[in-house]
């Protein structure tokens, strides 16, 4: 694979920072190591091209072991796509009013995923953007966290309901919902798109489905 532009400069993540200032010393120092070599593997990546940078080399460039590396992240993939925002939106979620439904309660915490993710992530998001696209193994990756995320809402909301974790018609609005999030983030369009209200406009379309494809109707349906 030719070389990634160079898309990132290493900057403080203001959602770090709000995460650090709640945690214990040894979780602050867990989450800056991750945080290390997450931005080892991208200056290297955007020097040598995804395919030629090694765990090792990350590892190195990072100040750490590859075992180390490997605590934090199960695989090079992982390094590249693995953020703090799940577990950001987890916890959003359980914060929710138990009485809210669930898709007003969705749309809060994906919403608020997507407007932090612009804020704090956007040169580092069009990288990963991009690397999706070129690399299948991050592709698919991509498939597997959506999968898992599907399976954790959904046992928020049963849990909630006094429904079986595996109840069908939580999960698939939980899935349409990721569906939604999935072509917001990862979807071709411009660089200059607001996310924000493009993930919006996508989720008014799960609340008006009926309005889609009628002649003088779009996404931003009432």
């Amino acid at each position: 694979m030719s070389r990634m532009p160079s898309a990132m400069t290493s900057a403080p993540m203001s959602a770090m920072a709000v995460a650090d200032a709640g945690l214990g010393l040894r979780e602050r120092k867990k989450l800056r190591t991750r945080q290390a070599i997450r931005e080892a593997a991208r200056r290297l990546i955007d020097e040598r091209g995804y395919d030629s940078t090694t765990i090792e080399q990350i590892a190195a460039a990072a100040e750490v072991s590859p075992s180390t590396v490997f605590r934090y992240f199960p695989s090079k993939e992982h390094v590249v796509l693995t953020d703090d925002y799940a577990q950001f939106s987890m916890a959003f979620l359980r914060e929710r009013p138990a009485d809210e439904p669930p898709l007003a309660a969705l749309r809060a915490v994906v919403t608020e995923m997507v407007r932090r993710l612009a804020e704090d992530f956007s040169e580092e998001y069009r990288w990963r953007r991009e690397l999706v696209r070129q690399v299948p193994a991050i592709r698919a990756l991509v498939g597997e966290e959506q999968d898992g995320w599907v399976k954790s809402v959904s046992e928020v909301f049963a849990e909630r309901a006094g429904l079986p974790a595996a109840d069908l018609k939580l999960r698939v609005l939980v899935g349409a919902v990721t569906g939604a999030f999935h072509q917001v983030l990862w979807g071709d369009h411009g660089e200059d798109t607001d996310l924000v209200e493009m993930i919006e406009q996508a989720l008014t379309v799960l609340e008006h489905p009926d309005a889609v494809g009628r002649p003088g109707t779009g996404p931003d349906v009432a």
